[in-house]
């Protein structure tokens, strides 16, 4: 591997390239740690020494995403996660909106299109992820009630003197959108220009940030011996899940020989690889999202005069240590599983393609057959796809319930960290075995 990466930064268009990424992540990185106007940088790191939303789900994933940035409010708090919204959005609405279908079907054109309405609903989902964030750090919710915002010494945003509050506030969250449309233009800047696909690298540099010191608050809380247990069984994690990332059912396809003019064409072989995984990580965003939602409902009031069934929720729904809130969850990946597939892989499309150009599947008749076979191998092939998303997730409630720390869901070594880095790793070192592999070289695959 080392021979193999000698070689890339040898190669001068893939050593710009290479450098080039590196730089951005630099710039992404920069902004992430600078503070917005209007916070006080020194009240949110006493705020973080007190709480880090340790039962807050969803912003917990938030800030994963982002890199830690989140909950220092910096002009890139928001990270990526806007535009990942924006794009699921997008994705689910292609089903339901018969014009962005056309426009899937257009192809580059079409596309295009889709892409520019994307980047618009980003800027708008920013818009409102901006307010409800610093609504939040205004009435220290953002670090669940423990920072009082009328004692000086926790203000996350104070007020200047002689400068309205509400200006303040504008300013902040005009920064805060302004800043996800930069990180938004910085991950297509990677795409066009660097190495891997540039949103996921972002993503990636935003949870490898947070290892190195998520790993030593473990070293400090739970002793040498159980961080080397833990760094094994992390080992052990990541090597299954390029096992399962890599596994793929392939069916084969034939394609008859056809005569167009003078010209014989077809007749040749290839097949349709269907992941294991064919969701991704989505699953886990959506069933994290929902599950939010009693979390969301407890924060409308106070901890003290709860009823026997709110209590109940804060104890079982809003607990991540509590076995039905694991129970819901892992039931909640499997149905999300499900769901996400079926929208996004249509059996009928692909066996309508196959039959247009005179494809079809060995032993199955072209047409509705084959879009049954392939239904049936598709559902066959999801549900250890959507075991296998449930159990990673769930595997940071279960180090912590071992570990017994407070703090379980900054666990960076389980569930969706370990599912988006060692996928986008994957991606980045096949495209870049891939222009190795055109000038002669050996790849970092072996």
């Amino acid at each position: 591997m080392l021979s193999a990466f000698t070689s890339a930064l040898r190669t001068p268009d893939l050593r710009k390239k290479l450098l080039f990424t590196v730089a951005i992540v630099g710039i992404y990185r920069l902004g992430a740690t600078l503070p917005s106007p209007g916070v006080s940088y020194a009240n949110v790191r006493a705020c973080l020494k007190i709480t880090e939303a340790a039962n807050n789900d969803l912003l917990n994933l938030l800030n994963l995403f982002s890199g830690g940035a989140l909950l220092q409010l910096s002009v890139f708090a928001l990270g990526i996660m806007p535009y990942i919204t924006a794009s699921i959005i997008l994705q689910l609405l292609t089903v339901v909106i018969p014009r962005l279908e056309q426009l899937r079907k257009e192809g580059q054109s079409g596309q295009a299109k889709i892409t520019q309405y994307t980047r618009y609903l980003t800027l708008g989902l920013a818009v409102l992820q901006a307010s409800a964030f610093v609504a939040l750090a205004r009435t220290g919710q953002l670090f669940n009630g423990l920072c009082d915002q009328n004692d000086p010494t926790y203000q996350i945003i104070p007020e200047a003197t002689g400068i309205p509050m509400w200006l303040t506030l504008s300013v902040l969250v005009m920064t805060m959108t302004a800043g996800t449309g930069v990180v938004m233009w910085l991950g297509e800047l990677i795409t066009d220009r660097g190495v891997g696909n540039g949103m996921s690298v972002l993503i990636f540099t935003s949870i490898a940030a947070r290892l190195p010191g998520e790993g030593w608050s473990i070293k400090e809380s739970s002793g040498t011996g159980k961080f080397f247990l833990v760094l094994g069984l992390v080992l052990v994690i990541i090597a299954l899940v390029v096992f399962i990332e890599q596994a793929q059912r392939r069916i084969p396809v034939q394609y008859a020989k056809r005569m167009i003019g003078r010209r014989m064409y077809g007749g040749t072989s290839t097949y349709i690889p269907l992941k294991v995984n064919q969701a991704g990580v989505v699953p886990v965003i959506f069933a994290s999202s929902l599950l939010y939602l009693p979390q969301l409902y407890l924060q409308f009031f106070d901890k003290n005069t709860l009823k026997p069934y709110q209590v109940w929720i804060q104890n079982h729904l809003a607990d991540p240590v509590s076995p039905l809130y694991i129970g819901v969850m892992f039931l909640l990946i499997i149905f999300f599983t499900y769901f996400y597939v079926s929208i996004t892989f249509n059996p009928t499309e692909v066996a309508e393609n196959m039959k247009k150009y005179g494809g079809f599947v060995p032993g199955i008749r072209p047409g509705k057959p084959t879009a049954d076979y392939l239904d049936f191998i598709l559902s066959r092939i999801t549900l250890p796809g959507a075991l296998y998303l449930g159990l990673i997730s769930v595997l940071p409630n279960f180090f912590f319930i071992w570990l017994n720390q407070s703090q379980y869901q900054n666990f960076p070594f389980g569930g969706t960290a370990v599912l988006i880095m060692v996928g986008v790793g994957l991606e980045t070192v096949k495209q870049i075995e891939s222009q190795l592999m055109q000038r002669n070289y050996e790849g970092f695959l072996r």
